[in-house]
């Protein structure tokens, strides 16, 4: 349905056109938008007519309309004057405001289907016979991005994804929950990843400092077919919450750059209990303390090098020997040892996301 701003809008702007006052109401006669004052006292004179066979009648000095869609009774339309230039006036009105009911239902419609599409809500027949009704495009390259908002029903965010791609009108833009923009991207065909990833950082600097929202955003992979839609979203659902887990300083995470947070992500909570059992003997790396987790830390930022990582940490090498042979005791593993650091480091991201999944479970 319009918004009674659009309807008070159109009418403001033909009245400046034309100098001819007019009211529309629902079919109950309550007053949705005028351009003159009193138009109250003529709800009687509307329902008489909604109750009336005519499209259109002269009542009290007024141009009486139907506005109707798809023989659906929508609107009444009142004109100011009995004579052939208002009634004029009027139809012209009746046809721009049913225009606006034919697009806005367009637009309904094809963010039910975009919406039904992320979700596999439809059968793959039913997929390309409303995407050819709706004039949608079901073979060109797209991409799917999530942008979430700290806050729920942030409108401020919508409005300035929907007016940073309103030119672009091969593309979507929909909310599946309360919390996630979603954007279905028409990708170039000399567009790749590089691409999509600047569109991703132009919506981030755009949101924080325009409509000063806080926001994280993940895509999916490029698809080459509508039907494929589906997968860049869950491709994208995917990436936001492996950087939350695992890349917690980014803002901007694409799926095809998650590396072995993917792997981890995917893996069965029994089997991660069972590996971490296996590693820590029980126990949890929670339970180190801040010094050892900030020297483990330095050390991997530093590919192992013990000399850098003691530079760093503003220690003896010595000490820094001395904290690692300590681990080393406590879990028989050796960080200077590639095979054990790397054991170590992804046991360390399995706990990460098995802290995550049991928060998720609150």
């Amino acid at each position: 349905m319009i918004s009674n701003q659009i309807l008070s809008t159109t009418i403001e702007g033909l009245k400046g056109i034309t100098r001819v006052d007019m009211c529309v109401t629902d079919t109950e006669g309550k007053i949705l938008a005028t351009t003159f004052g009193g138009a109250e006292e003529y709800s009687d004179a509307v329902m008489t007519f909604v109750d009336s066979p005519a499209d259109s009648q002269v009542l009290q000095d007024y141009q009486f309309f139907k506005v109707s869609d798809d023989n659906q009774l929508e609107y009444v339309l009142l004109a100011k004057g009995g004579n052939e230039d208002a009634y004029m006036v009027g139809r012209m009105a009746v046809f721009q405001i049913q225009s606006l009911l034919v697009a806005y239902k367009e637009r309904f419609d094809k963010d039910n289907f975009i919406k039904n599409l992320l979700l596999d809500n439809l059968l793959l027949v039913d997929v390309y016979n409303r995407a050819k009704k709706l004039h949608i495009e079901t073979d060109v390259k797209r991409a799917v991005f999530i942008i979430e908002t700290k806050h729920e029903k942030d409108a401020n965010a919508l409005e300035m994804v929907r007016t940073l791609f309103s030119g672009k009108v091969k593309d979507f833009i929909t909310a599946v929950d309360e919390k996630n923009i979603i954007l279905v991207h028409e990708v170039e065909n000399e567009e790749g990843y590089a691409e999509l990833s600047r569109t991703a950082h132009t919506l981030l600097d755009m949101l924080n400092t325009e409509a000063m929202v806080k926001v994280n955003i993940a895509y999916g992979t490029i698809v080459n077919e509508i039907k494929e839609v589906s997968r860049s979203y869950k491709e994208a659902k995917m990436a936001l919450d492996v950087g939350k887990i695992f890349y917690s300083d980014k803002n901007v995470v694409a799926y095809n750059n998650l590396g072995i947070g993917r792997l981890i992500y995917q893996l069965p909570i029994p089997l991660c209990k069972m590996f971490i059992k296996e590693i820590f003997d029980g126990k949890s790396p929670d339970e180190f303390d801040e010094e050892t987790l900030t020297t483990i830390s330095k050390f991997f930022e530093n590919n192992l090098n013990v000399s850098e990582t003691s530079r760093q940490l503003f220690i003896h090498r010595n000490t820094l020997v001395y904290r690692l042979d300590k681990l080393q005791k406590s879990t028989n593993l050796d960080l200077r040892v590639f095979e054990d650091a790397i054991t170590f480091m992804i046991a360390l991201m399995v706990v990460k996301y098995m802290k995550y999944m049991e928060n998720m479970e609150y």
